[in-house]
């Protein structure tokens, strides 16, 4: 699925600051949140609005729990993908999701970035199309499949580490990534946030993306993180 291809997403939890987490990872991917912290009004909206995601968690106020909502939903016949979110992670509990109808199953606490990965597989199955092979910004080109790089017709050779943090700038042309989403998909939570690790490997990634005078291309938001553009000006 394009990384640039907005939609729209229902998160259903009643803890407000892990909603409000979820929500704003996703905004700042660039989709549409509405956040349903109580079970009644979140199955009314499930069932009568058209989503390409519901983020639901098992375990809901008010009488109405996530797999009641999903049967519901499923009942009604709408093929919408859900991901079922929940702290019990036992093995029966997780079935249980899936007979009710998930599409997928994570267990709390999670990363946003294994979160935002599950879900966008989600949607791209309920979008069928061609894979992405090949990403592009400008005139530098990464190939997913054999991981070469090249920049106007050069090659880039890169560490395993810069071609990850790369190719998932890349996945978000024009985007700010905050430190914290970086901190997450690429270093899987292995660093201190406070750590200069980021900027360290920006610095070496741009070294050899820009050799020989060529324009920069990633850009530094200031007390934020970083965007990949053609310009620093481009939206």
């Amino acid at each position: 699925m394009d990384a640039t291809v907005m939609w729209r997403c229902l998160v259903v939890e009643d803890d407000a600051d892990n909603a409000r987490y979820i929500a704003n990872g996703f905004r700042e991917l660039g989709h549409v949140v509405v956040i349903c912290r109580d079970g009644m009004e979140a199955l009314g909206r499930a069932t009568s609005e058209k989503w390409d995601l519901i983020i639901l968690d098992r375990m809901l106020p008010n009488d109405v729990d996530g797999l009641f909502i999903l049967s519901t939903l499923r009942g009604l016949g709408k093929k919408t993908p859900v991901l079922v979110l929940s702290a019990l992670s036992a093995l029966d509990e997780r079935v249980r999701g899936l007979k009710a109808g998930g599409d997928d199953y994570l267990t709390k606490p999670f990363a946003f970035s294994e979160l935002a990965a599950r879900a966008e597989a989600l949607v791209r199955r309920s979008r069928p199309g061609p894979p992405i092979r090949t990403l592009q910004v400008a005139d530098l080109t990464l190939d997913l499949a054999t991981r070469h790089v090249e920049r106007g017709g050069r090659p880039v050779a890169l560490q395993p580490r810069e071609f990850r943090l790369l190719a998932y700038l890349m996945s978000h042309p024009g985007q700010v990534l905050t430190r914290i989403m970086l901190l997450e998909a690429v270093w899987d939570y292995q660093f201190d946030p406070q750590t200069n690790v980021i900027d360290v490997q920006v610095s070496r990634l741009r070294a050899k993306l820009d050799a020989g005078g060529a324009a920069p291309l990633i850009h530094t938001v200031r007390g934020i993180g970083y965007r990949i553009a053609a310009s620093d000006t481009e939206a």
